[in-house]
């Protein structure tokens, strides 16, 4: 009489079920959506292209003749990197180098940091000129969206 082995999963399978997990679990991190915003009274209206030069430092007003006040996330923040890859189409490196060369050469100010969504909302909501971006889920009714990516 042949004894009966119970059965088992080959290992191939369980590491495939890992990855595929790990994979959908890191394309919702990277790819949390971007929610551009501005204070509540800010009547400007800007397409993408123009949110990429103001954050590449070379649209420096707004259409009303307001020096524009942009903010960043900070380094190392899933916001920034995606605001980087979506809107400026450029890695976070990329931007980086790109901005040490005009800090470097007197031609640019690179946006301020600032630490967090909260923060970064809260300096929005008490300045008329400033501009960032938070993951879209932080937006509160302090700041005005005026685009989403």
């Amino acid at each position: 009489m042949e004894k009966l082995q119970p059965k088992r999963n080959k290992p191939e399978k369980l590491i495939g079920l890992i990855f595929a997990s790990l994979f959908i679990f890191i394309s919702n991190i990277a790819f949390a959506e971007i929610a551009v915003i501005v204070h509540p009274d800010n009547s400007a209206s800007l397409d993408k292209k123009t949110i990429k030069k103001i954050f590449m430092g070379k649209v420096k007003k707004f259409d009303n003749g307001n020096v524009i006040l942009p903010m960043n996330a900070s380094k190392g923040a899933a916001s920034r990197d995606n605001f980087n890859k979506l809107v400026i189409g450029r890695t976070t490196t990329q931007v980086n180098a790109y901005w040490s060369k005009l800090v470097f050469t007197g031609k640019g100010t690179m946006p301020r940091e600032l630490s967090s969504d909260a923060e970064i909302i809260a300096t929005v909501s008490a300045n008329k000129d400033a501009i960032s971006y938070v993951d879209a889920s932080a937006v509160t009714d302090a700041v005005k969206v005026i685009a989403t990516y």
